[in-house]
């Protein structure tokens, strides 16, 4: 690979999801940054297809996400916060949605904007994939263990959102991440993808196995959430024939 001068864009296929395409950009004296161009779903979709891509750009990130609802857990997660893409790869690994997550960020002042705003993209894109709900099982829980530690998640595609959040930690970092992040980054995600959410670590010590879990959690809750019921698969699962500030 060649970068010519002090700014270069170059492009370097990438077997990501859906063959999404980088770009590398390096200024003089800054690192190197990653920009995704990911091709449209909404216009490559295969009939009942459930994807999606969502850019976000604000004065302090960008972010492009695509996902793919019924996949495989094939992950291509780059946002410059190691243990944040770490927590990522779990979310789709364990779910099986393919997930795609490229983030530019203002990580020189730290790390809160592209965690959130992480959160609040791929929260969208779930919610754009999902359309309106129909014939989901909406539903979805798990107990997860991890070593010593245990998490249970329970949440409900309901489209109102809520966070209940009761997960402590004894360390204010894991690795460079505030462990105070993490329920933002809960909080982003559940407002965006339009969830019920409850998060209860029920107990543990390593710090790294809790918030773990909890993601693990996560993913297998929404796995179970999402699939589509069979007997039910053009119903949209409320008495109300809605989701949305309504039972």
């Amino acid at each position: 690979m060649r970068v010519r001068n002090d700014s270069a864009c170059v492009r370097m296929p990438q077997p990501g999801v859906w063959g999404a395409a980088y770009f590398l950009r390096r200024t003089a004296g800054a690192p190197a940054v990653f920009l995704l161009e990911i091709p449209s779903m909404d216009q490559s979709l295969a009939n009942g297809a459930r994807r999606a891509t969502i850019e976000r750009n604000t004065n302090e990130t960008r972010i492009r996400v695509a996902i793919n609802l019924d996949g495989t857990g094939v992950y291509d997660v780059r946002t410059g916060v190691g243990f944040l893409d770490h927590m990522l790869e779990q979310l789709s690994r364990h779910s099986l949605m393919d997930l795609t997550v490229v983030a530019e960020g203002d990580l020189h002042i730290d790390f809160h904007h592209t965690t959130e705003d992480s959160g609040i993209a791929i929260g969208q894109a779930l919610n754009k994939a999902l359309g309106d709900r129909k014939g989901i099982q909406r539903y979805g829980h798990s107990y997860l263990p991890m070593d010593e530690a245990l998490t249970r998640v329970a949440l409900d595609f309901s489209n109102r959102p809520f966070l209940i959040w009761k997960v402590e930690f004894t360390r204010d970092k894991i690795g460079d991440m505030d462990t105070e992040l993490f329920r933002e980054w809960f909080q982003a995600f559940a407002v965006a993808a339009g969830v019920t959410l409850h998060v209860e670590n029920l107990y543990g010590e390593n710090n790294h196995h809790i918030v773990e879990s909890c993601y693990k959690a996560l993913a297998r809750a929404v796995r179970a959430a999402i699939e589509i019921d069979p007997r039910k698969r053009d119903a949209i699962p409320s008495t109300k024939g809605t989701l949305g500030g309504s039972l």
